[in-house]
């Protein structure tokens, strides 16, 4: 039973967190159930179950906190459907391969991943645009397909939607406001997440009573999270961005190496 709060808790955390950066939460959540849980006594939850586990929090966490920035004209669907249609079939290309590969090689993309979003976080940018509403937004559409096409493997891969690395991407690559690339960025991991769900179900990664426990947490505070990152300053929300990926890729670095 205590297992079960803990992981409400960790999904309501985390949830909150996904409406306040537009995370969909595993850059979060995969460290607290790989690294937290045994350290808390609890039994040891093997990386395949793990990645299951953040794909369904972060499809539920990403649809509730993605209505709420919709009905604030902050997501972009011209950026979604690129980003996130192309994302779609390579990232359940990505889930089917993962269901054949051993642990460490998952653990070793991730932390990669992490990295090279941490790097580009740490890099300095405008904030000029950052109150800008979806409909002011301009952006190289190819592009866009090209950088979703690709990273979709990876992220189906790893069980992840991609926000701790195509919120980078969407601010430094694409230009887009912040605040703009969080609200799409929310209906975007709802593509990746859909599609690299669908795999992981698939091939029985996703242990279904843990996911209810989680989800009871996430949905309601993912909203809540929304909320507070509408009326935070762009400069913290990035920053926090920043210090979450550059933590999270270290220790999954420091682990592998």
């Amino acid at each position: 039973m205590i297992f079960y709060v803990y992981l409400f808790l960790a999904g309501a955390s985390v949830g909150f967190l996904s409406g306040l950066l537009g995370i969909g939460g595993g850059i979060v959540m995969f460290p607290l159930l790989f690294y937290i849980t045994p350290l808390l006594g609890f039994e040891i939850i093997d990386v395949k179950s793990i990645t299951g586990l953040t794909m369904i929090q972060g499809f539920f966490a990403s649809l509730s906190a993605m209505l709420f920035y919709h009905s604030h004209r902050l997501v972009n669907k011209p950026v979604v459907f690129a980003l996130g249609g192309s994302l779609f079939f390579s990232s359940l290309a990505g889930a089917l391969i993962s269901g054949k590969m051993p642990d460490k090689p998952l653990l070793l993309v991730f932390g990669l991943l992490a990295l090279i979003a941490a790097v580009l976080m740490l890099l300095p940018r405008s904030y000029a645009n950052d109150h800008f509403t979806e409909d002011m937004v301009a952006f190289n559409k190819g592009l866009a397909v090209i950088i979703g096409t690709f990273l979709g493997i990876f992220l189906g891969m790893v069980g992840q939607g991609g926000a701790f690395i195509i919120i980078p991407i969407m601010l430094y690559i694409l230009k887009i406001p912040l605040r703009v690339a969080v609200g799409s960025m929310l209906a975007i991991g709802l593509f990746s997440s859909t599609a690299g769900l669908a795999g992981k179900i698939a091939t029985g990664q996703v242990p279904f009573l843990m996911a209810g426990a989680m989800l009871l947490g996430a949905i309601p505070s993912a909203r809540v999270g929304g909320f507070v990152g509408r009326k935070t300053d762009t400069r913290i929300l990035k920053w926090l961005l920043a210090v979450i990926i550059s933590v999270t890729a270290i220790k999954i670095m420091t682990d592998i190496f």
